[in-house]
Order: structure tokens, then C-alpha cells, then sequence
């Protein structure tokens, strides 16, 4: 399989895989946010659970909170996200009700 540039620089996958929502070796093209988390769930099939902490500033106790989005997102078999990993996930169009981000870098 050939593996295609996404635009952006990532570290490529070292493994092939044969997904067409793939953004390396299928048809899928990245658009939009990029973002970065860790995997909170990896229990669905070819998908994962992206959590990103944020930091809020509460004005009237003039103190921070923290807040939390968990963001569904798209993993492909060359990549292979799994629990507690940093992930790098980029906007895509929309794989399914839930998914519209796919997983473009695993960090060590």
C-alpha cells in the first residue's frame, strides 16, 4: 500500500494497513482542528475516546477549574491507539453520528 501525505507534520505510521478512512494509506482527507489528549476508551471497534483537560478561570473565586471534553474519534489499524496513549487527532468529515475526528499521530 502506498502511503499518501496528509499535509502535515506528523511521524508517518510504521505499519500498512488497508482502512479506506485511513488519512495515510485510504481516501480520507484532514481539515480543520487539530488536537492533542489521551485515549480514555479504546473499547469500540476501530474507534477511540480522546479526553483533553482543560483549565477554566473562575472570575469570582479568582481560582481555576478543571474541565474536561471527551471527543470520539476514528483509529486506524496502522496507528492502533490504546489506553493512556498521547494522541494527535485531526477534524475530518463526519465517519458516523459520533465520529468526526480521526487519529493522526501516536507520541511516545
Amino acid at each position: 500500500m502506498v502511503m499518501r501525505n496528509i499535509g502535515m507534520e506528523v511521524k508517518p505510521p510504521k505499519k500498512s494497513c488497508d482502512d479506506t478512512y485511513c488519512p495515510f494509506h485510504g481516501s480520507l482527507s484532514i481539515r480543520g482542528k487539530i488536537l492533542q489528549g489521551v485515549v480514555a476508551s479504546s473499547k469500540m471497534n476501530k474507534a477511540v475516546v480522546v479526553r483533553r483537560d482543560t483549565l477554566h478561570y473562575v472570575p469570582k473565586y479568582m481560582r481555576y477549574e478543571k474541565r474536561s471534553s471527551r471527543i470520539n474519534a476514528h483509529n486506524p489499524p496502522c496507528i492502533d491507539a490504546k489506553e493512556g496513549d498521547k494522541v494527535k487527532i485531526a477534524e475530518c468529515r463526519p465517519l458516523s453520528k459520533t465520529v468526526a475526528f480521526v487519529v493522526i499521530e501516536k507520541e511516545d
